[in-house]
């Protein structure tokens, strides 16, 4: 790229379009300055950003804000691969393709003449397949682990239930809900046990939570809940009480922190019979 870009020089095509902003952002002679300093590794946090984002609009049910944000997140695809293009590592036509010629090898019930049965059965093939190319890509050096390729940066709760699912695909699960349960009340046991001792080690408590937490997940996933769904939904649920609590107090012209606790849990209660 040399002259100066304009608008009327841009493609009409959308993808084309875009594709080529991105390439002008990054133009060393005439692009954007901080575009041009980022790295695979400083976009990295905008990219989960963007995908966190989608998922408050779906929640949200904002069909305008999904659109919009859905191109946020296309433009980190097409950032990445920019960036990847200029190292001579890929373009975006190659993600695409790939992308699209995993679904295919993933779907030959669709693309070609395996005939299964329902999605629970399709959720079988799935992981199947994507164990394949798992022990594919270790190049046959060692048999592929059942826990491989569940990335480290995901959310740790998100994680922990997809290593837990991997682990249950090798037969490491309980086949009933009760046990599960158990395993709560134990950790909780091991962790009030920590506390009440009195040395408050962190590094120990850190543990011992970390175990609940764990196992809080595994109860999840036995009763077929997303952990993360159903935290963001206290999340927002805990919000909206404790903003009617806020309101209510700002009425009587006090804050939280002029109210005692008794009072703010009696409006607190309040709260829950309006919602």
């Amino acid at each position: 790229m040399s002259d100066r870009p304009t608008v009327d020089s841009l493609p009409k095509d959308p993808l084309e379009r875009l594709l080529s902003v991105m390439a002008w952002l990054r133009d060393r002679q005439h692009g954007c300055p901080w575009d041009i300093d980022q790295t695979f590794r400083t976009i990295a946090p905008y990219t989960i950003e963007e995908a966190y984002e989608v998922a408050d609009a779906i929640e949200r049910d904002d069909m305008p804000a999904l659109k919009e944000e859905l191109g946020d997140l296309l433009l980190q695809v097409v950032y990445h691969s920019q960036m990847a293009s200029e190292i001579g590592a890929f373009r975006f036509d190659d993600v695409a393709g790939a992308i699209a010629d995993k679904m295919v090898d993933r779907h030959p019930h669709v693309f070609g003449d395996l005939r299964i049965a329902d999605a629970d059965a399709q959720t079988i093939s799935w992981e199947a397949r994507k164990a394949a190319e798992r022990a594919k890509k270790a190049g046959g050096a060692e048999p592929a682990g059942a826990l491989d390729g569940v990335a480290r940066a995901l959310p740790a709760l998100l994680r922990a239930e997809k290593i837990q699912k991997r682990a249950a695909r090798v037969g490491f699960d309980w086949t009933t809900i009760g046990p599960v349960i158990d395993k709560i009340e134990e950790e909780l046991g091991e962790l009030r046990a920590e506390l009440d001792a009195g040395k408050s080690d962190p590094a120990r408590i850190t543990d011992e939570l970390g175990d609940v937490l764990f196992a809080v997940a595994n109860l999840a996933r036995h009763c077929k809940v997303d952990p993360e769904a159903a935290l963001r939904s206290t999340n927002d649920k805990f919000e909206k009480r404790f903003r009617y609590v806020e309101a209510r107090l700002a009425a009587q012209g006090r804050k939280p922190v002029e109210a005692s606790l008794e009072e703010m849990e009696a409006l607190w209660q309040e709260a829950k019979t309006k919602a």
